[in-house]
């Protein structure tokens, strides 16, 4: 699973190089890798320090992978409710859209860093067992030994602000979207339209429905087996379906940007 993920994104990369949706789930790579490792081992310890890596590069990377999903759906809210403007907006925020990947980066980056100082003032026993197969911040919290109160209102606080705002945007935009599909007579322009976004919904579907699932169980008083499930199905089988999702949609990417064009041209 671990090899078609990253050979699907790796072509996926290499086909339409100049494509968002061809970003990688980059965070299975600071899981998949280790596990893999106490799979062979007779030994499935991880080091405290390796543990903090884990979690914060982790954190970068589903944070700036959620970032990247609103984005999108910018992107497929201009493309579709506003087609004739597509090129000249899109023109014109190129360089905002990089802007707005550097500062996923950016602030993913700071709120990790804000994580693990709160984690590395955590005192832990020898011994320490991880329900799941990788370390991830709730966990931690329920298996630390000293006041763990401020890291869990931190982590409560910065899911709320980095999950809520996007989710509103993606809302917002695809019921902009769905309005103006309700206002087309043409069966084959909404076709269209939903093909472009089709791929998209699909996965923020499989984001947000697994990582939800995931967190409940991280949350809540759940078998170990049924976190470990869960946990698998966030952070392995969903990077694993990206790719083939996406390719469903290569000629249609390669196209993306001469429809508005040919619609823009029109009187």
């Amino acid at each position: 699973m671990y090899l078609v993920t990253v050979l699907g994104s790796l072509l996926i990369i290499l086909a339409v190089s100049s494509d968002p949706t061809a970003t990688p789930s980059c965070f299975t790579s600071t899981i998949i890798p280790q596990m893999l490792l106490n799979i062979h081992a007779s030994s499935k310890e991880i080091s405290y320090l390796e543990c903090l890596a884990q979690v914060y590069f982790f954190m970068i990377f589903v944070g700036t992978d959620n970032m990247l999903l609103t984005v999108m759906a910018y992107d497929h809210f201009v493309a579709i409710c506003h087609p004739l403007k597509y090129t000249v907006i899109i023109k014109f925020d190129g360089q905002l859209c990089v802007l707005l990947v550097l500062m996923s980066w950016t602030i993913m980056f700071w709120v990790s860093l804000v994580h693990i100082l709160l984690l590395k003032q955590l005192t832990f026993s020898m011994g320490t067992e991880i329900p799941p197969f990788f370390c991830e911040v709730p966990q931690l919290f329920k298996v630390a030994s000293s006041d763990t109160l401020m890291g869990i209102i931190t982590m409560y606080v910065s899911t709320a602000l980095l999950v809520v705002f996007p989710v509103a945007e993606i809302l917002y935009s695809y019921f902009q979207i769905v309005s103006s599909l309700l206002r087309m007579s043409s069966f084959v322009s909404k076709s269209k339209a939903f093909s472009t976004c089709g791929s998209h919904l699909c996965v923020v579907s499989l984001f947000y429905g697994t990582g939800l699932v995931e967190y409940l169980n991280s949350a809540g008083a759940h078998s170990s087996q049924r976190t470990m499930i869960a946990s698998v199905m966030y952070t392995v089988v969903t990077p694993m379906l990206n790719p083939f999702i996406y390719s469903l949609r290569n000629k249609d990417v390669k196209g993306h940007g001469e429809t508005p064009q040919r619609a823009a041209s029109c009187p």
